[in-house]
């Protein structure tokens, strides 16, 4: 083969290899450089595998965007959780309330049951007595002693006739006051109920799509979000602390003062729980939610308190937050939507939102409403 020929056949070469690398999908390439043809075959691209394009980093800007909207989820989540509590605790109180009225109808009914016994004995009682009224018997008789006796029996059987239909009228009265009692109470305990449904419903919907938008992020976009998180909740905290709410005021407690007796048990108990995971709608022994935790605290040192974090805002003494001390209630938000427990040295101890536990975290990580005594 002449020299001319044997070049023409090794461009032709070196364009077929060249079409087919071009034609397999996602195959890298370097441009070809100039020059004179080479008639070795290339490579196939199946024996080097270019390595798969790596996913570029979602930017700081947009996971706090992330953690802006999980925030966001979790308060409502939160708000949601509350509702649940109240209507929870007014569905526990009207089914109290519900099997004392329905004691009471019952002995009602049995009352009114003896009583009708009592007038129906008086009224075979008096046929008895040849039909006659006691009052026609005793204008018939021509007895003195049966007339004095008959006198005495009229008084007296007047009396009774008279307390026995008092008595009967009171009883038909209050069976019929506590009947449309139970009645409405039972219709507010069905409310109550639909709340409850309504307020759970929102809650798992909430945490659902909290969920879904986490699983989205790769293990180091996690990773990176938690570092935000806890970045926020320093700067938030070290915010807080230099305005010196912490400084103690001159001629008053201040948050130095040392924990009441009572406090210090709740102290303790809110401590023991440490670990332990948040679940909405808890209150212990093996979980809770942050209210279910404070209340549970307080009910071991002693003191009942509300349920829920807004009924322990609206019902408890508010104090100063510069003249917190341990045992405290912290409030958050502007809608009272979380509490945690004041420890001291600035710090609290609370169950914050779901899939996390109890833990100590800076008192002034979040929005502060407000601080609440239980032992005012």
């Amino acid at each position: 083969m002449g020299r001319g020929k044997r070049g023409l056949l090794a461009a032709a070469v070196t364009v077929v290899c060249a079409v087919t690398v071009l034609a397999v999908p996602g195959t890298a390439f370097a441009s070809v450089p100039a020059g004179p043809a080479d008639p070795t075959p290339a490579p196939s691209a199946s024996a080097a595998p270019a390595p798969a394009a790596t996913p570029a980093p979602v930017p700081d800007a947009e996971l706090e965007k992330v953690r802006a909207r999980l925030d966001g989820l979790y308060h409502d989540a939160a708000v949601a959780t509350d509702a649940y509590n109240a209507a929870e605790e007014k569905t526990r109180k009207q089914s109290v309330q519900l099997a004392r009225l329905e004691k009471r109808t019952g002995a009602a009914r049995a009352k009114l049951a003896e009583l009708k016994d009592q007038a129906g004995a008086a009224a075979r009682a008096q046929y008895r007595d040849s039909g006659m009224p006691p009052m026609a018997r005793f204008l018939l008789s021509d007895n003195p002693e049966h007339f004095a006796d008959g006198a005495g029996t009229l008084l007296n059987g007047a009396r009774a006739t008279k307390k026995l239909i008092a008595e009967t009228d009171r009883v038909e009265r209050e069976l019929k006051r506590d009947t449309d009692d139970a009645a409405a109470r039972w219709k507010k305990l069905e409310r109550d109920r639909k709340d409850k449904d309504a307020a759970r419903k929102t809650i798992k919907e909430r945490i659902k799509d909290a969920e879904k938008l986490e699983s989205r992020l790769e293990k180091k976009e996690k990773e990176r979000l938690a570092e935000l998180e806890r970045q926020a909740a320093r700067k938030a905290q070290t915010a807080w602390l230099d305005t010196g709410v912490l400084k103690k005021k001159a001629g008053t407690s201040g948050t130095s003062a040392e924990a009441t007796s009572a406090g210090a048990r709740a102290v303790a108990f809110a401590t023991a729980q440490l670990g332990k995971p948040y679940v909405w709608g808890a209150e212990g022994p093996d979980s809770f939610d942050c209210s279910g935790l404070t209340s549970q605290a307080w009910a071991d040192a002693g003191t009942l308190i509300p349920r829920t974090s807004q009924e322990q805002w609206k019902q408890l003494p508010h104090v100063d937050v510069t003249e917190m001390r341990p045992g405290d209630l912290v409030i958050y938000f502007s809608d009272a939507t979380h509490v945690g427990m004041y420890v001291g040295d600035g710090k609290i101890i609370h169950a914050p939102r779901p899939g996390r536990t109890v833990t100590v975290a800076g008192a002034g990580t979040m929005p502060i409403l407000g601080v609440v005594r239980p032992d005012a």
